[in-house]
């Protein structure tokens, strides 16, 4: 029985030690894959029209007879293949106009005499491009494209990644006449990281095609940044936008340290390489300069919601403060009260949507850590939940 006893605790110890480096081992394949991953997605693309279409059809077979859900099935399909026979038709003169442009730049370049290498390179160091290698991308014919992404903002702005691959996916076939959709969800975070995701919606609107952004909860700080960068915005009657501001908190351990004798020691070259500090003490001049950090940044969040708004009255909203929808549209944060879904559902009546999702594969262990953290931030939220109504029912 000794034996076995030792026996067994010789094996648990052996069990125990093979687990930790399993899990280990798993972590560290993860984040290496995580990288690959990341190279290895693909972009989906969703016809929305046709899911409307679906959604409309199943509800018209549950509310009306056989024989009046037979005779509507059939004008269903030929509104459809009337509108597909006017896409292919479309589809058809856009070609033969690029065709036709491409012809007329050819001939035009070999009509013109070839440049001296002198004249040649003075147009190159003026920044001049030769006429005739110019061609203006060919107007949209026929029912125009939209397409639809959304962006669910946290505080690094995670969902650039994919952001930046729809738009540069989108970017290689849009045309003028078409229209990107931004439905955008963001309380704010990081400043260089929501500026970078500005500056990708920013290409949208470089390339000559309209982009239009709608909010249905809320677009604060660093997701109003983004929002600003539209031709047009849509918000929800109660969706949240504003807080122009920036926002910096830390806490300082330095009287703890020093209460239980510990030394701290920080070490720069350059004046104002770190201004304050958690653990170390801060000094007067540090907070002023970090403070003036702040405001600059602000200044910097201002000028640029300005080129993008400017009929709108920048000192009154950069103070902070938070709007809700009517609000936000007397103070012309917005420019039209409307929901993502209202909007999307009216143009499938005279456009075509196509909502674009950049997806990345994730492995069986990266797939088992999303579930667990998801599973986490349920119960979480479940408990706040509960004791908001244990407290809303003991008041």
């Amino acid at each position: 029985m000794e034996f076995l006893s030792e026996y067994g605790l010789f094996l648990a110890k052996v069990v125990t030690i093979v687990a930790a480096l399993l899990v280990i081992i798993g972590f560290a394949v993860a984040n290496r894959e995580h990288l690959k991953e990341r190279m290895q997605g693909h972009i989906s693309v969703t016809h929305l029209n046709d899911r409307y279409e679906e959604m409309k059809e199943i509800l018209l077979e549950a509310v009306l007879d056989k024989g009046e859900f037979s005779h509507r099935k059939k004008e269903l399909a030929k509104e459809k293949k009337a509108r597909e026979k006017a896409l292919a038709k479309a589809r058809k003169e856009r070609q033969k106009a690029e065709k036709s442009a491409k012809k007329t730049d050819s001939s035009a370049l070999e009509s013109t005499d070839t440049p001296v290498p002198e004249q040649a390179e003075a147009d190159a160091e003026a920044g001049e491009q030769h006429p005739a290698a110019v061609s203006a991308a060919p107007e949209r014919k026929g029912r125009r494209r939209i397409f639809v992404m959304h962006f669910d903002g946290d505080i690094k702005a995670s969902a650039l990644s994919q952001l930046r691959e729809e738009i540069t996916a989108i970017l290689q076939v849009a045309e003028r006449g078409d229209e990107v959709v931004v439905c955008l969800e963001s309380p704010g975070g990081m400043v260089a990281n929501y500026g970078l995701a500005a500056s990708q919606l920013a290409r949208v609107r470089g390339a000559g095609v309209r982009l239009t952004i709608a909010v249905d909860k809320v677009a604060a700080s660093g997701g109003y940044m983004m929002a600003c960068v539209a031709d047009r915005i849509l918000a929800a009657p109660f969706a949240m936008l504003g807080s122009i501001g920036v926002l910096a908190q830390l806490p300082n351990f330095n009287r703890l340290l020093k209460r239980h004798d510990v030394d701290f020691e920080l070490f720069t070259a350059g004046e104002y390489k770190r201004t304050v500090t958690m653990f170390g003490e801060n000094t007067r001049e540090g907070r002023e300069k970090f403070q003036s950090d702040l405001e600059d940044i602000h200044q910097l969040f201002q000028h640029f919601i300005a080129e993008y708004r400017p009929k709108l009255d920048i000192a009154k909203v950069a103070t902070g403060e938070v709007w809700f929808g009517q609000r936000a549209l007397d103070l012309g944060l917005v420019d039209e009260l409307k929901t993502s879904d209202e909007y999307l559902t009216r143009c499938a009546q005279d456009s075509e949507l196509y909502q674009v999702e950049y997806k990345e594969k994730r492995n069986i262990a990266r797939k088992m850590g999303l579930a667990a953290q998801a599973g986490v931030e349920s119960a979480l939220m479940r408990l706040f939940s509960r004791l908001a109504a244990w407290r809303h029912q003991a008041q």
